[in-house]
């Protein structure tokens, strides 16, 4: 949903998804002299008092030595930027938001700041369930102050400790890392509680307990439940079945659940590289109701760790034609044989139509989607939002390289490998690229790590990840959204990674969709609330590994000299502004 204001110079634009707001403010530049920032609030209801939000920055001259762990009202220690996300807000909420243009009083006393007219926004937060979509998000973000703060005992715990804590749906911290979304899927497996429904699941990774369990209730209840997943690997050429470590992982976790009344393991070890899927169909006396699917392991870390999203889809047309692919993987198909079913079924679509939802499944003959999807990308007039966990490929990666005047951005794990990818994407100043990462460039990773100069560690709780060991522990989510802020966004998001191998040699699913602000506005503002979040400690460890210093950082400019460079012809502050405000 979008709301906007604009007073005396000044404007706010806001767009919410369903537990996050972003909130653009956009200004005349002749209304912006001796501005200092922007207070931010809320109001219960209309006219009721405002709630100032906090912020941790402050002026030297009214808070010359803050604490860890102080925060101020943005009122009195202002915003000095031209956007704000709030990131606690909660489904199907209306929220009064309120921004303050503040001003350096001509005494120069910072402590009694002058203000502008207020800007008043009312906006209410997506549903988690409009009927045909459901987009859930989990935190996504184990280093941050917040989870530093809030669970700071957690270091002492032992890993068996840690685990079974996290196996215990009920366990505050399971519940405060999920964010609904755990919760969102067992709620889905739930709904299949009596004969009449059945379950059909796709899974890669099947480790995780409370999902096993959930499906085994389901079994319990009466439902037929059938699960595919990767048992191991068949290998063609020396025509013989090889153990996987995937497969025995899931084989070990799934072993005191086999032989369950109506709860049935289909292995699939003919696939050609790894069988990637992640998806869930309901189906009610024969007739598909629902697919749960999106980026999320059957796994803690899944549900827990990596950023990641489950994304629920009510059409039958869609949820039939998943039903049917998943008929291909639990009889495990052959590889030959699968690839030609796909281009029958779910061939490279034409054109997409607005309002629609459009199923795509993999293995394909070739990786002509990425031309697709490239085509999708040149046609974009405002903005490109990509995630990535394990670079760009180059047939992406060279569409980000023109001149074309508007911003892209990256949110990925790691760097692009090969054929100069990594280079094309950052040849154009206008193409912005965020790693998922701690604070701290060595030693394990997202554990803390002291950098010099900065004194972090006088202001910032010691932020760690419990996890020591994987393969992606910050950005999983697979998904692109193409002009999400004009009348028609296109979303792209499933269980690929928008690669060649992801389309010729997994079995993968993608969602493509159309038309549809709500779901857009919801992956933007996740997108943006991640991409801030690890921004700032991408900006720390790259100061700290070319020798610099910003021990200065936690203070605001005491003037407007901040104001310069997001009104810079060409600047990318400038390019923000405008992206995410109106005209004032």
């Amino acid at each position: 949903m979008r709301g906007s204001d604009r007073k005396e110079g000044f404007s706010v634009h806001a767009v919410s998804g369903t537990r996050a707001v972003h909130l653009g403010m956009n200004a005349r530049q002749d209304a912006t002299r001796d501005l200092v920032g922007f207070g931010v609030g809320r109001r219960v209801g209309p006219g009721q008092d405002i709630r100032w939000l906090n912020g941790f920055k402050t002026f030297r001259e009214v808070v010359p030595d803050p604490q860890r762990g102080d925060y101020f009202p943005t009122v009195e220690q202002p915003i000095q930027d031209f956007k704000w996300g709030h990131y606690s807000a909660l489904p199907d909420e209306t929220n009064h938001y309120v921004v303050r243009p503040l001003f350096r009083p001509q005494n120069g006393d910072l402590s009694n700041l002058r203000a502008g007219t207020d800007l008043e926004v009312t906006i209410r937060t997506e549903k988690e369930d409009d009927g045909e979509h459901s987009v859930l998000f989990n935190r996504g973000a184990i280093v941050s102050q917040a989870y530093a703060d809030r669970f700071a005992g957690d270091t002492g715990l032992s890993e068996d400790e840690l685990a079974a804590e996290l196996d215990d749906p009920g366990a505050e911290r399971t519940q405060w890392l999920s964010r609904g979304l755990l919760e969102a899927a067992l709620g889905f497996i739930a709904q299949a509680r009596s004969s009449r429904f059945s379950l059909h699941c796709a899974f890669y990774e099947l480790t995780y307990l409370p999902i096993l369990k959930a499906l085994a209730d389901a079994a319990g209840a009466g439902a037929t439940v059938e699960v595919a997943f990767e048992a191991d690997h068949y290998m063609t050429g020396a025509k013989k079945r090889v153990e996987s470590s995937q497969g025995k992982r899931n084989r070990a976790a799934i072993a005191g659940y086999q032989g369950k009344p109506r709860l049935h393991f289909r292995e699939r070890i003919h696939h050609i590289s790894i069988p990637h899927n992640k998806f869930i169909v309901l189906v009610e006396n024969g007739r598909p109701i629902a697919v749960w699917t999106g980026s999320t392991n059957i796994t803690s870390s899944g549900f827990l760790g990596q950023s990641n999203v489950g994304h629920i889809v009510r059409d039958e047309a869609v949820v039939a034609a998943y039903l049917a692919y998943f008929r291909q993987i639990a009889a495990d198909t052959q590889r030959a044989d699968l690839k030609a079913w796909i281009n029958q079924h779910s061939p490279n679509p034409t054109v997409l139509a607005t309002g629609k939802t459009t199923p795509l499944f993999s293995p394909r003959t070739n990786d002509s989607m990425l031309d697709w999807y490239g085509d999708r990308m040149d046609e974009a007039s405002q903005t490109i939002l990509l995630t990535s966990a394990f670079g760009v490929t180059p047939k992406l990666a060279e569409r980000f390289n023109n001149d074309r005047d508007y911003l892209r951005y990256i949110l990925m794990e790691q760097e692009s490998r090969g054929a100069g990818a990594q280079e094309m994407l950052e040849r154009d100043s206008d193409t912005r690229i965020v790693l998922g990462q701690g604070l701290g460039t060595t030693g394990r990773l997202g554990h803390w790590k002291d950098i010099p100069g900065w004194k972090l560690e006088k202001w910032m709780w010691r932020e760690h990840h419990y996890r020591s060991s994987g393969h992606v522990f910050f950005c999983h989510t697979k998904y692109m959204v193409i002009d999400p802020l004009t009348d028609d966004p296109k979303v792209f998001s499933g269980s690929a990674n928008f690669s060649g191998a992801s389309l010729k040699n997994n079995d993968e699913n993608m969602l493509l969709i159309r038309g549809n602000q709500a779901v857009a506005d919801i992956y933007t503002t996740e997108f943006f609330r991640l991409l801030n979040h690890f921004y700032f400690r991408q900006v720390a460890n790259r100061t700290a590994e070319d020798g610099r210093s910003d021990p200065d950082i936690r203070y605001l400019n005491p003037d407007d000299s901040w104001v310069a460079g997001h009104f810079r012809a060409q600047n990318y502050r400038s390019k923000r502004r405008e992206l995410f405000g109106i005209p004032a």
